[in-house]
């Protein structure tokens, strides 16, 4: 018999038991992509800069990150990616952090351009954010994406992995929270996620896992998806890259209308004017979870802009401050891009375990 989605009740008991969560997406800043992150070729060493790189975020007062598995990882070196995964969470763990896991996603390039990966050596393009010159972040505007759930064949494989991850980790207090879905409609896809989202959902359901379902409201959804992640969700979570005012005020809308836990698991674009010194302290006042975009700058390049910032300064638009790092927090060397920042996050982050433990100790 398969579970029924968390009462609100539920949600907010799992959310007060634990501090505050705050955090980023990481991939250790040797990896090129995920195949990268997580093939067998070069684990070791890129496990070796993950562990040094977590290290460094449990130093500045983090405690959980966000990373998306690879179906074609999966489907190729099946044995090692379940060890890997286990190895990647043991290492975040050992830092006092966990680790939220995405699923599906639909930020992908449309069906002419996709090319299955291939596990071995993987490129980059220097100077282009994700490190590739064409990708999903607007490199093709009005094209509609293609994911491997679109084919029937891989499509089923899919839900095999999803339901093998979960299951083998449902009760594995080193995962936060499964993100089942990542920026549902994305690149055109509202119509064509919207049965994806129920059924992987279906197939976490029927597991049971300890940890909360959640999909991401990222702002460029249709309505009607929006309206149904925040059908099936746990807690709710979302994405902003706009200014203070805007993050504010989506968050408060989300926390009234929705009332359950409300997290945030991208945020921190720089050329946009969203920034550490003010985004990280409305987290910690509303109390939302949240995971900027990146960590150290690495082969990633994601301190890069998009390539749709880029469309729309040469369409004339300064507003868009590129003298800026759109993504990451520091330096290859492992200082700070801007140490300001980190005096805030680790500020902030103190603060958070201060009110964490007095509330614990009020309970006792």
């Amino acid at each position: 018999m398969s579970a029924e989605r968390w009462t609100p009740e539920k949600a907010f008991e799992w959310y007060g038991s634990r501090p505050w969560l705050r955090g980023c997406n990481f991939m250790s800043s040797d990896c090129a992509n995920r195949v990268d992150q997580w093939q067998e070729l070069g684990f070791e060493d890129r496990l070796k800069t993950a562990d040094e790189e977590l290290a460094l975020a449990a130093s500045i007062g983090f405690n959980t990150i966000r990373v998306i598995g690879e179906f074609h990882v999966w489907r190729r070196q099946h044995d090692s990616y379940l060890e890997h995964i286990d190895r990647y969470l043991e290492t975040a763990s050992k830092h006092g952090i966990s680790t939220m896991f995405v699923i599906g996603n639909d930020c992908s390039l449309p069906k002419r351009l996709y090319k299955e990966p291939v596990m071995g050596e993987q490129s980059c393009d220097i100077g282009y954010h994700g490190g590739r010159k064409v990708s999903q972040h607007g490199s093709l505007p009005g094209e509609t994406g293609w994911t491997v759930l679109d084919d029937p064949v891989l499509h089923d494989e899919f839900m095999d992995m999803t339901r093998e991850i979960i299951s083998l980790h449902a009760h594995d207090d080193r995962i936060c929270v499964w993100d089942m879905y990542n920026e549902a409609g994305n690149n055109n896809r509202s119509e064509i996620c919207q049965p994806y989202l129920k059924e992987l959902f279906a197939a976490a359901r029927e597991i049971a896992p300890d940890q909360p379902l959640t999909a991401d409201i990222w702002g460029g959804e249709s309505a009607q998806v929006r309206e149904l992640v925040l059908s099936l969700v746990d807690i709710v979570d979302f994405h902003s890259y706009g200014s203070f005012q805007n993050v504010a005020v989506l968050a408060e809308r989300l926390k009234r209308t929705t009332k359950r836990p409300v997290i945030c698991t991208e945020w921190l674009n720089r050329c946009l004017h969203n920034d550490v010194a003010e985004i990280f302290p409305l987290f910690y006042a509303m109390d939302i979870g949240c995971w900027c975009w990146g960590f150290v700058a690495g082969k990633y390049q994601t301190y890069e802009p998009w390539e749709s910032l880029w469309k729309q300064i040469e369409a004339g638009n300064r507003d868009i401050d590129v003298t800026k790092w759109q993504h990451d927090l520091m330096r290859i060397n492992h200082r700070p891009y801007d140490p300001k920042e980190i005096d805030v996050i680790r500020r902030f982050s103190a603060l958070a375990d201060e009110r964490y433990e007095e509330k614990r100790k009020g309970a006792e």
